[in-house]
């Protein structure tokens, strides 16, 4: 880069000399490492957690971070003209390796769903980028500044905004994803911290780049647009803390009119001069999509506005924008600066940097064209299959910077090592002897020709992917009772919102004949959902914030349409589509049998699985079979109360609940019910609650007392939330999934206990716990059907999530032997009543009282509770036998409650 390293000549062009080269390139080695990263993310994309927004900060936060943290300090020693320093290199050292421990310390600490982690990253970020700051003030106050130098202030005020954005991402990072938010923090990082630096970077970078003459008005463009590209961040950012979206609008069109400003001196170089190398086309080409963007930014807020949707209609357009501020933006100013950066900055005099400008100039067009045109494609409303293809063209694009660069460098330093042998110069091949010319610099017919092959390579694509995957709107897909699809069709475009279990609007009009296209929108907070339509259109999962077009195909008569998340449809969250006008038929179409998962469709198969359940306990399980341990193990002695942390993982689950029969559960940590929690009155619980599943889920405690506002939230896949509560009260307690409808939730296995003992409990032989449920089955292998769950009719009735399984493998004790049974009652529907045949109980202590305790000359037969409700039954076994446990309901004994002690002499 031409930075002003000593008086600028009077052309206006910087110049070429730069301070310290080595020290600057060898600090920016991260940058290719963090770029390393965020290619093997997306390759390996759904198999991370998170995996969206890992890829967005190992691009965003990882190495554009680190890169403007290294070229910021260069270009403010050049435009300053200030000589490096050993101090210097070694305050550059720390503050590098700060900012990239922090880094990923806040990627680690959200991806392990560890709060402290990612605040402690957060916090050393902030330190290092207001150091940076800092050292930039210092160098500014303490120089003559040339006609560039004041430019530097850019630098000041992003890094004043990364640390607003770093301490709004720590906050969030403990998992309050409020959207408004979100947005704030990603307009402080990506608009402000990223924004501001590559706009106070292009006033020099790209004349010099260009090779021409900075226009005669920009610098002082630049310092007027300063004070309204910060200014415009920071009122878009309040606007959105507080979800006032005219306030955004106005500092996003605010920040608008100052790129305009430095695009106006942008502009006139590149008239003077057309870009035509690979880093002029890079970073033209990302200026471009940054005004894009922020322009589309602001259109999608007015509408926004103009509908009355509202943050949440905005919510989808700005999903559907950062990724191309990312790929489009970002990621090819990056490359575009770096390609320029690294040769000069390796230098070794003329003919070093044209071989390592060459090299990164090969197939320079064909890689640009590439890259941008698979970008617009996948803005463009196309397959699926369309869309991931570009992708991938669009990946190897810009993937392949890293193998030009690492081949760049290499005939760099040996064309640098043979400038100084000319004996080796002279048998050097004709790759490193002598200049090769940059393609930036050969005829037009050979750009023209890369340019060419870039389109037509993205186009076979297109072309290959519609005709494999083609869109819904030529699918034709039409159940019985509407018309065919018709291409000449009028169309009707409606927006829906789904959201609190409804969808809105939930009731279409549509005149006969015409083709409707819903574009559905999840504005829920946590909750995934759906739109699956009777005529067998829709049915793509929406996570909070995601859009889905479908095309209903040409209305002929009434259509209905529902949520096929399991439990929403009966919540009600339906919509009808109403066919009207003479077109329309008599009748409409109802839900076929087949149709959405959770909606009753699985009853008969259900059944099938279930024929011959009366016989339950006569049939075994299979050889892999392993029961649930239900022992109680002592509690170590502590000396006064304990904080004890758990994390609580949700994850879909095929598990089987009875011999040959399985079903898919929701659980947490991969069983159902999840795992016991275990503490004395006083101790302090820190639950951390990841989500894995594929829908919104929560966690209730009963064991802890407080506002249940935030801890018992619903939380969308791939969010965690962190529950603290200190029990203070003794007790079996439940704890289950609270996301409604809370009845599906728990019969489909988000069921817990938590046991809290007294102080003054008294020691036993045997301790146990068993936890009572039910099944309401779906087809084989599939999830609970929820029609089942309304009616309350379950199949299985269990102890510990498999039916009978003590029976097969019983539970222990030996004659005379002190032994106490903890049992809760988890539900969601069924009461139960705990017996031991052939024992008595001479203690009995049920939510919270003692019925009995230690009697000696009476007893009790039965521990009697409802849904929610827990105690403890003590008892010694008088002689040895196998002794069964039942619940007394005794329906719900045959279907699976039901259990032996095996007691030995």
């Amino acid at each position: 880069m031409r930075i002003p390293t000593r008086p600028e000549p009077r052309d206006g062009r910087a110049s070429e000399k730069a301070p310290a080269r080595g020290f600057w390139f060898a600090r920016d080695v991260p940058t290719a490492f963090w770029l390393l990263l965020t290619v093997m993310a997306v390759l390996v994309h759904r198999q991370l957690p998170q995996s969206g927004w890992l890829m967005i900060h190992l691009l965003l936060l990882g190495a554009v971070t680190h890169a403007i943290l290294v070229w910021s300090q260069y270009f403010s020693f050049a435009l300053l003209r200030r000589a490096v320093t050993h101090t210097d290199r070694r305050t550059q050292n720390i503050r590098l390796a700060l900012s990239n421990a922090a880094v990923v310390l806040v990627l680690l600490g959200v991806l392990l769903a560890i709060w402290p982690l990612s605040l402690l990253g957060a916090a050393a970020l902030i330190v290092a980028v207001l150091w940076h700051a800092a050292s930039l003030v210092r160098r500014l106050r303490g120089s003559l500044p040339g006609r560039f130098g004041r430019t530097v202030r850019y630098y000041v005020a992003a890094a004043g905004m990364l640390a607003l954005g770093a301490a709004l991402g720590g906050w969030l990072a403990r998992g309050d994803a409020a959207p408004r938010l979100v947005l704030a923090h990603a307009l402080l990082n990506v608009l402000g911290w990223i924004g501001l630096a590559v706009a106070g970077t292009v006033v020099t970078l790209w004349p010099t780049i260009l090779r021409t003459r900075a226009d005669a008005a920009a610098a002082v463009g630049a310092a007027r647009a300063l004070p309204l590209l910060a200014a415009g961040v920071l009122v878009a950012a309040a606007g959105a803390a507080f979800a006032v979206l005219p306030i955004i609008a106005l500092g996003l069109a605010g920040y608008l009119a100052g790129l305009g400003i430095i695009g106006v001196s942008l502009g006139r170089a590149a008239r003077s001069r057309p870009p035509r190398s690979y880093a002029a086309l890079s970073v033209g080409l990302a200026l471009v999509w940054w005004a894009g963007c922020v322009v589309a930014l602001i259109v999608a807020l007015l509408a926004a506005s103009v509908d009355g949707t509202g943050l949440a209609g905005f919510l989808p357009a700005l999903e559907q924008i950062v990724p191309f501020l990312a790929a489009g933006f970002a990621a090819q100013v990056l490359l575009g600066a770096l390609s320029y950066l690294v040769p000069v900055v390796l230098g070794g005099g003329p003919t070093p940097v044209r071989v390592g400008t060459s090299w990164f100039d090969r197939a320079g067009v064909l890689r640009v064209t590439v890259a941008n045109t698979a970008l617009v494609v996948c803005a463009l409303p196309v397959s699926s299959l369309t869309r991931v293809a570009a992708s991938v063209l669009y990946l190897v694009a810009m993937a392949s910077f890293l193998v030009i660069m690492m081949l760049a460098m290499r005939a760099q330093r040996r064309a640098k090592a043979e400038a100084g042998d000319p004996a080796r110069a002279a048998s050097a091949s004709p790759t490193v002897r002598g200049p090769r010319t940059p393609e930036g610099e050969r005829p037009p017919e050979s750009r023209a020709g890369q340019a060419v092959a870039g389109l037509l390579a993205v186009v076979l694509v297109v072309a290959v992917g519609a005709a494999v995957d083609p869109l819904p709107s030529r699918a034709g897909v039409q159940a019985q009772g509407t018309a065919q699809s018709d291409p000449n069709a009028p169309v009707k475009t409606v927006q829906v919102h789904a959201a609190d279990m409804r969808f809105t609007p939930d009731r279409i009009e549509v005149p006969a004949g015409t083709r409707l296209v819903i574009e559905l929108t999840n504005t829920d907070k946590a909750q995934v959902h759906d739109l699956v339509l009777a005529n067998g259109t829709g049915g793509t999962r929406l996570s909070p914030g995601q859009s889905a077009r479908i095309d209903v195909g040409v209305i002929t008569a009434d259509v209905d349409g529902w949520c096929s998340i399991i439990g929403h449809r009966q919540a009600g969250m339906t919509l009808t589509v109403v066919a009207t006008g003479a077109g329309a038929s008599g009748g409409g179409q109802a839900a076929h049998s087949g149709s959405g998962s959770g909606s009753g469709s699985g009853a008969d198969a259900g059944r099938g699985a279930m024929s011959g359940m009366s016989g339950m306990g006569q049939a075994t399980p299979g050889p892999g079979f392993t029961p649930r341990s239900a022992v109680l193990d002592p509690l170590p002695p502590a000396e006064g109360p304990v904080t004890r942390r758990v994390t609580l993982t949700v994850t879909d689950t095929k598990t089987e609940v009875a011999p040959g029969v399985e079903q898919t559960l929701w659980t947490y940590n991969g069983t159902a019910p999840g795992p016991t929690l275990h503490g004395r009155v006083g101790d302090t619980f820190v639950v951390t609650l990841v989500n894995h599943g594929t829908m919104g889920h929560s966690i209730d405690f009963h064991a802890g007392s407080l506002a249940p506002d935030r801890p018992m939230r619903t939380i969308a896949p791939g969010q965690s939330l962190t529950y603290t509560f200190t029990a203070t009260r003794a007790g079996i307690w439940a704890y289950h999934c609270s996301t409604m409808p809370m009845s599906a939730h728990m019969a489909n296995g988000m069921i817990g206990a938590v046991v809290i003992e007294p102080p003054d409990l008294a020691p036993v032989d045997r301790s146990y716990v068993l936890v009572q449920s039910e099944f309401y089955l779906g087809a084989q292998g599939g999830e609970v059907d929820v029609d089942k769950v309304d009616a309350d009719t379950p199949d299985l009735v269990v102890f510990n999530g498999y039916a009978n399984q003590y029976d097969h493998a019983p539970l222990v004790a030996k004659v005379g032997e002190r032994v106490r049974v903890w049992v809760l009652d988890a539900g969601p529907n069924r009461a139960t009543g705990f017996h031991v045949v052939g024992g008595q109980f001479d203690t009995v202590w049920a939510e919270g009282a003692f019925l009995l305790d230690h009697s000696p000359n009476t007893g009790s037969q039965v521990l009697a509770l409802a849904p929610a409700q827990g105690g403890y039954v003590e008892l010694a076994f008088p002689e040895a036998g196998d002794y069964p446990f039942v619940s007394h309901y005794m329906i719900d004994a045959e279907r699976g409650a039901h259990g032996v002690f095996a007691v030995a002499p």
